[in-house]
């Protein structure tokens, strides 16, 4: 408490600067805004959402150069983000991390899809804004507060093979000084698919509910204050491999809630954020035994503040300070309880010499309790050399904490473990031509004290750090946007190529393929859309040793589908996924669905 004390003491004369200033918009997240300046980011705004509305896992595979592990479709599934572990990508909630503080990673498919107004995929390093796992980039899920809208309001339903349900309903009110919205999203399948002579999806269901509430108060031209709230229960059923296996299921809820207070004149920005999260989960051992169940329940406590001093006309610098306290508890599982109180102080320094020429540095020290956390750092230019090309450099020191699970897990836990440590360096080149914008992005990461769990004496897996890992790869992307009259189209093709080896073993990272493709695109006349994704990976290592016998095979998936507009407001969709009917997995044992059909109704009013 003390430590609030002293922390709620610095914060507050931050508000007594008043100088005439107007805000326009509440980003929740004012960092992932300026981040746009340095780091390579995607945006996928709601709409796009849609063509994958029925889970996270789809969105990330088929529209970014992310590998997704999945053990059938709905089920667990996780990232691979630039050759690195699930635990080295950082899923970011407006700007709080949410990676479980016992696995230390996010299992997708149990995110909340729907309701945000758009999720974001920042490449590379990001520990000095976001914190432990921000490695090979972080996810992030956005909302934003706009004034003067008046009342608008979306209703989505979408029907799919397997009995399958995805919807949404998402509304939202503003004026001149308030600003509310509100969306509720549900998704259920039975899930109960085939793949011949491979595969039977036995105890597959899963069903999940999301709500969003948030809400915008500009009390006066420089003085702002918002809330936003987040509600999302799933179950899932895990898929069984035999039909004499017993069946399990996991339950999980999340509770999200933040409120700000942003504040801002002709040299002063500062954002000051309280929040409080949940994250509960039970397992169920054996699906028809209410008893047979461990789990596990996270209490978290945060205090933010990013206060932002303009130097001069082209300079500013920003402080950020965080502080809070984590609890854990769980039940017939190696932890008990278990407290920590962690936090952080960063300085950034950003110079915008001109419009063409940009940089940035930044340092960081992580407080974790009982964690010997590293000094990081970033360094990020940003070059406009003409209209024709620019160019984004960027370094940085990043880390990831050893969760609860890795310190504290009975039997194996270690208390004596290191943060994993990662050095990287990018370049992000854009060059621009009439209707046509192509991207190549070389990047090399160098990640020591890698946490793995090892087996000891008696056949005791314990946690220790071992690893070394170098990863390089290059992202390449070219797309095209053109309008004749009543006729347009999109276009994107992506590659990634990505070598991330074990220096020890000298061998790929399991699961990580070498090479990866996406292509999408849209073709538009008058009232009618056509839409494409596909995604080819190549040979996938299912073990350390890059055993060919073991390998997952290359796979081609594609998607198409229509869209109608029907009237101005309505539009009617139809889909059909997996067009060729690829046999494929991104896992061992699990196999993805082959051909399958969706349709929908997107109603705006």
């Amino acid at each position: 408490m003390k430590r609030l004390f002293f922390y709620f003491s610095f914060i507050f004369p931050i508000f007594g600067f008043a100088q005439e200033a107007v805000i326009d918009t509440v980003y929740v997240d004012p960092q992932f805004q300026t981040s746009r300046v340095f780091s390579k980011i995607k945006v996928i705004k709601s709409d796009e959402v849609l063509r994958n509305a029925t889970s996270l896992s789809d969105l990330l595979s088929f529209q970014t150069p992310i590998y997704i592990k999945e053990n059938g479709r709905g089920m667990v599934s996780s990232p691979s983000f630039r050759g690195t572990t699930a635990q080295q990508t950082a899923f970011v909630w407006n700007g709080i991390n949410i990676n479980s503080q016992f696995l230390g990673q996010g299992d997708i498919n149990n995110i909340s899809l729907l309701g945000y107004d758009n999720i974001s995929v920042k490449y590379g390093g990001g520990s000095v804004l976001y914190g432990s796992g921000a490695i090979g980039g972080s996810i992030h899920l956005n909302n934003s507060f706009g004034y003067n809208k008046g009342f608008q309001g979306q209703l989505f339903s979408e029907y799919a093979s397997y009995e399958t349900l995805n919807s949404l309903l998402k509304s939202s009110f503003s004026n001149d000084k308030f600003s509310f919205q509100f969306s509720l999203s549900h998704n259920q399948s039975k899930n109960d698919y085939e793949v011949e002579k491979y595969y039977v999806n036995r105890n597959g269901a899963y069903d999940n509910t999301g709500v969003n509430l948030g809400f915008a108060y500009k009390a006066d031209d420089k003085n702002e204050i918002y809330s936003q709230s987040q509600i999302f229960d799933a179950t899932q059923n895990y898929p069984l491999l035999s039909e004499f296996s017993t069946p399990s299921k996991y339950l999980s809820r999340t509770f999200r809630s933040l409120a700000g207070w942003n504040f801002k004149n002709e040299k002063i920005k500062n954002d000051f954020k309280i929040a409080y999260l949940t994250d509960d989960y039970q397992y169920y051992l054996d699906s028809n035994i209410p008893n047979a169940k461990t789990g596990g329940s996270i209490k978290q406590y945060l205090t933010k503040n990013d206060f932002k001093y303009q130097l001069n006309a082209s300079s500013e610098i920003n402080f950020l300070g965080e502080i809070g306290q984590v609890e854990a508890k769980g039940f017939n599982t190696g932890i008990s309880s278990i407290k920590r109180a962690q936090g952080s102080a960063g300085l950034l320094y950003r110079n915008f010499y001109s419009k063409n020429f940009s940089w940035e540095l930044g340092a960081k020290k992580e407080y974790i309790e009982n964690v010997k956390s590293p000094f990081l750092f970033s360094a990020a230019g940003n070059f406009t050399i003409n209209n024709f090309y620019s160019l984004k450099l960027s370094a940085s020191k990043n880390f990831r904490a050893p969760t609860f699970n890795d310190l504290y897990w009975e039997p194996g836990g270690n208390k004596d473990l290191k943060p994993e440590k990662s050095y990287q360096f990018e370049i992000s080149q854009t060059v621009k031509w009439k209707f046509l914008q192509a991207s190549l992005s070389p990047y090399y990461m160098d990640i020591k004290d890698m946490i793995r769990w090892v087996p000891g004496a008696g056949g005791i897996y314990h946690a220790t750090n071992t690893a070394h890992v170098k990863s390089y790869g290059v992202e390449a992307q070219l797309g095209a946007e053109q309008k004749f009259g009543d006729f347009g189209y999109r276009a994107m093709l992506g590659y990634a190529y990505t070598n991330s080896e074990d220096q020890a073993l000298k061998k790929q990272l399991a699961f990580v393929p070498f090479h990866k493709v996406n292509f999408g695109a849209d073709f538009s006349y008058k009232i009618v859309t056509l839409h494409l994704q596909t995604i080819w990976n190549s040979k996938i290592f299912s073990d350390t040793q890059s055993t060919d016998k073991l390998a997952l095979d290359p796979f081609y998936v594609i998607n198409v589908g229509a869209d109608v507009d029907v009237i101005k407001s309505l539009k009617l969709g139809f889909k059909v996924n997996n067009l060729t009917s690829e046999v494929y997995r991104t896992v061992v044992g699990y196999y993805m669905p082959k051909r399958n059909y969706a349709i929908n109704m997107n109603f705006n009013f």
